[in-house]
């Protein structure tokens, strides 16, 4: 009973546990140990090509039923590294203990001693970690990131000639057009990801130290910086930081963290002009059969999904912003603290995947209503107050921002013909005045780029 998700502290693997199941696999304590004995079994391997004085013929003829052992690894094993750990105290030297029992049971126990040769738990943490991340990344969130992306730009498209009151300070201003409001949210994800793509994943492998001195001293007409290089860069597909200490310095990490906040931010600043145009009815939302809106109100259609999705990324944002300022300090070669905060990494993510997946399906549920846009724009004519006194300092007529503040600051309701009695009293030409007279707020929403 206790395994239900009913019974779990955390509601990522409780009541959103549906909708983080696809990054169980890599930041799970399944998935880490299954990265370790991916990363401990490509290093046993990688050491076959440098270290030629070393028969290696027997191994590598294992070599492709090793590789998918580690890349499918049965569940059983995962439990025997548990078990291992139970007596070691030591989740890394467990992986290492589960490898050579593997070797065993093959038959190859002339190698079990090359597996973690030289190396120190961090070599396979700070590898393992960062490919589970990338892996991760790659195959759940910025899929699920491009989802919600697409479809905030397919409505944009779609309502790209819609005219809309904007508001700035809450109050009526110059209208725009809701399809470019939709799209400025396109364009600043869009830069975001553009800034993450940049970033690389970065990982330590330099022993104990970061000096290879274990390497060094039993093989030192080897080059392990190069062999490092190699290894992280190609078999990995990482970045293998040059300099450093018992552990990766994570100031990429970090950066990573820090543009996963801002793209977060971003969502946060969405939903809440999504809600806010929801509250003003400029959009409703489908009703679904059976849900209830309120407990004590029968009318209501909250908008629930923004909300989720707000909440959810205000928690991911508060971890991500420990984690950026945390990883990177550390007591002189290394303290533990990275470890502990790193189990936490995952956390962010499931909370940020919850709210795309709200943010999607909240954002299949808004319904136009245009007459609640067209409304707000009949009832605000004093907006198109710019467009006059811009047209009549081009025309050199004097003192027109004064003119028409005399106009339209007061407690008088400006209308359609007010505006018109304003025009034809104006001192202007008949053709200049045909100009103003075709101005509305329906039609006064300047320009902007393609919303391609």
């Amino acid at each position: 009973m206790d395994a239900s998700p009913l019974y779990a502290i955390s509601p990522v693997d409780g009541r959103y546990a549906g909708g983080t199941q696809a990054l169980k696999q890599f930041y799970s304590e399944a998935g880490l140990i299954q990265y370790r004995i991916r990363v401990e079994v490509a290093y046993l391997f990688a050491l076959t090509k440098v270290l030629s004085k070393v028969d290696w013929s027997n191994l590598l003829k294992h070599k492709q039923m090793l590789m998918d052992w580690c890349q499918n690894l049965p569940e059983s094993d995962i439990e025997r590294v548990k078990t291992i750990e139970k007596t070691t105290n030591h989740d890394v030297k467990a992986v290492e203990y589960c490898i050579k029992e593997k070797l065993d049971s093959l038959g190859l126990q002339a190698y079990k001693e090359w597996v973690h040769f030289g190396l120190t738990s961090q070599d396979i943490n700070n590898t393992a970690i960062p490919l589970s991340f990338k892996e991760a990344t790659a195959a759940v969130m910025i899929p699920a990131l491009h989802q919600v992306i697409e479809l905030i730009k397919s409505q944009a498209q779609s309502w790209k000639d819609i005219p809309l009151l904007a508001k700035t300070h809450g109050q009526p201003a110059s209208p725009t057009r809701l399809g470019k409001e939709w799209y400025v949210f396109v364009a600043r994800l869009q830069g975001q990801l553009d800034l993450l793509s940049q970033l690389p994943y970065s990982a330590k492998f330099g022993g104990a130290t970061g000096n290879y001195n274990a390497h060094h001293v039993a093989f030192p007409e080897t080059d392990w910086l190069a062999f490092g290089d190699r290894f992280v860069g190609e078999d990995l597909g990482l970045y293998r930081v040059p300099f450093t200490t018992q552990i990766e310095p994570y100031d990429f990490l970090a950066a990573q963290f820090d543009n996963w906040k801002r793209i977060n931010t971003i969502l946060i600043d969405f939903c809440r002009d999504v809600w806010t145009y929801v509250s003003m009815e400029y959009f409703k939302q489908k009703i679904k059969e059976g849900e209830v809106g309120s407990s004590a109100m029968p009318h209501k259609v909250n908008p629930i999904d923004f909300e989720n999705a707000e909440g959810n990324l205000g928690i991911a944002n508060a971890l991500f912003e420990h984690l950026s300022s945390k990883l990177p300090v550390s007591r002189l070669q290394r303290d533990l603290t990275d470890s502990t905060v790193l189990r936490n990494l995952g956390v962010p993510f499931a909370h940020t995947l919850i709210a795309l997946n709200s943010l999607n399906k909240g954002l299949n549920k808004l319904v136009l209503n245009p007459d609640a846009l067209a409304s707000d724009l009949d009832q605000n004519w004093a907006v198109v107050a710019e467009a006059i006194q811009t047209i009549l300092r081009r025309e050199g007529y004097p003192n027109p921002y004064e003119a028409l503040k005399d106009l339209t600051r007061t407690h008088s309701k400006i209308t359609e013909d007010s505006i018109a009695a304003f025009i034809q009293a104006l001192d202007i030409t008949d053709n200049v005045k045909d100009e103003l007279r075709k101005i509305t707020p329906y039609n006064y929403t300047g320009t902007h780029p393609n919303l391609d």
